[in-house]
């Protein structure tokens, strides 16, 4: 068995059809823009799930990320710092509204691994926000199916490196197995608590409150893995739909 593993049970039209990296992303900066644009006063809300940065942080470090991406220049996203620095808030999000046009050509005509880190990224900092200003997730949200798909595979890495036996990891609709050979454990959980808690948003204690079928202990170092720490508080509630 591979080391990273999607069987998902998706139909067309459902919560597991994955769309364009591009339109993805675009959504998030839409809702982004549309939470905090012409709300000066958003800008320096504290982000729980990134701890010491602002909205505006956050709003600089996506502006950070998409501009080598939309030169079409090499580099790590991952390693790409935040900066709340420039024109405020409404000059930040006006600069990445501009980068629309040049970042379609980069997403349309040069699809890359880097792409859909880039939605992921975009997303993962959009639930940040929604969560400092209290608005709820979209549920229906298109950066679901590629996001999972994505942070799983970094997950299956760490697995890997510490030796770990495989993972099932589950979600209404869909599943993943995360490491080499037969699972010895399954994970199950909303998408979202999935995707906040292998994105660095749950805290270790928050995830071996997931519903495992075996001791969740082994697996718990995996989870800091690439961009990502549990936090050693919780810094947002689990879902109670499972």
């Amino acid at each position: 068995m591979s080391t990273y593993q999607r069987n998902a049970e998706a139909t067309p039209g459902s919560l597991w059809e994955r769309a364009p990296d591009l339109l993805a992303y675009r959504g998030s900066r839409e809702y982004v823009t549309a939470l905090v644009g012409g709300r000066p006063g958003a800008a320096g809300v504290a982000v729980p799930a990134c701890p010491g940065w602002t909205v505006l942080d956050v709003v600089g470090h996506l502006l950070e990320v998409c501009r080598p991406v939309a030169a079409d220049a090499p580099g790590n996203l991952w390693e790409v710092p935040h900066d709340g620095s420039g024109d405020g808030l409404d000059g930040l999000l006006a600069e990445w509204a501009r980068l629309d046009g040049p970042l379609e050509r980069v997403l349309t005509e040069t699809p890359q691994l880097r792409h859909t880190m880039l939605m992921m990224d975009a997303f993962t900092h959009e639930l940040d926000i929604r969560g400092a200003l209290g608005v709820p997730v979209v549920p229906e949200h298109a950066s679901y199916p590629s996001s999972l798909d994505l942070v799983v595979r970094g997950f299956a890495n760490a697995v890997r490196a510490h030796g770990l036996p495989a993972l099932r990891i589950e979600a209404p609709g869909a599943a993943w197995v995360a490491g080499d050979g037969e699972p010895a454990a399954v994970l199950r959980g909303h998408r979202h608590d999935l995707l906040r808690t292998l994105t660095g948003r749950r805290s270790l204690g928050q995830i071996a409150e997931l519903a495992w079928s075996a001791a969740p202990e082994p697996w718990l170092p995996a989870f800091t893995w690439g961009p990502f720490r549990p936090p050693a508080k919780p810094v947002e509630a689990v879902l109670a739909e499972r």
